[in-house]
């Protein structure tokens, strides 16, 4: 069964990459999160999105310019500034204490494609061993090179490269990095890049799903998870597709 992954946490209704937004998320009943993380000026590691605080808070410039402490004092309410209750960017240790009673998922996607923070793949290891979340989080990112240094790490880490663009023989090329998934676009996911992904074993997580009939394309194709703003949609429609599967099985046809 396809899982649901909450991209930014709840964020079609409430601040991306925000508590609230992760409190939202739970409350639905999806597999799963998504976040990104940065490291500030002195070395806390931070759930944003954005190299730039611009977009989603009332500051400016780069997160690896601010502390912690600086970066703690900005809003990060974005475009429900007025609507929500002010906001604080979260440090992961954050995240991961509010997660861990729960059975949710955790995506990580390092950041490191623009700055290639200097320790941040060993500074998030070692959070997420702290709160003994090791088979419940899978690490993602465009730079493969800080993937391959997670790995050299802790090598039995899950990890996903991420991709806008189309990449001929992606099953053979996810599995000679040695990584346990791909995470490509949605639009990339024709039929046959599908097959090839699953004939080499490759975990196929595929952002950002969100339509209709973008949901049911690839719950039809089972999928091992979607990346979705909106959650209760794709929810809805995979509780759809199961009941329709079940009332078509011959198995479960009455005689």
């Amino acid at each position: 069964m396809t899982e649901v992954i909450c991209h930014r946490g709840y964020s079609s209704r409430y601040p991306e990459n925000t508590m609230l937004a992760f409190q939202k998320a739970v409350e639905t009943q999806a597999d799963g999160m998504e976040l990104d993380v940065h490291l500030t000026r002195d070395g806390e590691v931070v759930v944003m999105h954005d190299e730039l605080v611009d977009r989603t808070t009332d500051g400016t410039g780069f997160v690896k310019d601010y502390t912690w402490a600086e970066l703690r004092r900005l809003d990060a309410s974005g475009p429900f500034r007025g609507k929500v209750r002010p906001q604080r960017v979260p440090a992961l240790k954050e995240y991961l204490e509010f997660i861990a009673p729960t059975n949710f998922k955790t995506n990580i996607e390092l950041k490191t494609e623009t700055f290639d923070y200097n320790g941040i793949e060993e500074k998030v290891w070692n959070l997420v061993q702290a709160f003994g979340l090791e088979d419940r989080v899978l690490f993602s990112s465009f730079h493969a090179q800080s993937l391959l240094r997670l790995k050299e790490i802790a090598p039995a880490a899950p990890c996903g490269l991420l991709n806008k663009d189309k990449l001929p023989h992606a099953g053979r090329v996810i599995r000679d990095f040695g990584f346990e998934a791909y995470h490509p676009l949605y639009l990339r996911l024709r039929p046959s890049v599908i097959r090839d992904l699953k004939e080499h074993g490759i975990q196929i997580n595929t952002y950002t799903v969100n339509g209709h009939g973008s949901l049911t394309y690839l719950l039809a194709w089972d999928v091992h998870s979607v990346i979705t703003n909106y959650p209760e949609r794709a929810i809805a429609l995979r509780r759809l597709m199961q009941g329709k599967t079940a009332l078509t099985n011959p198995k479960n046809v009455v005689k």
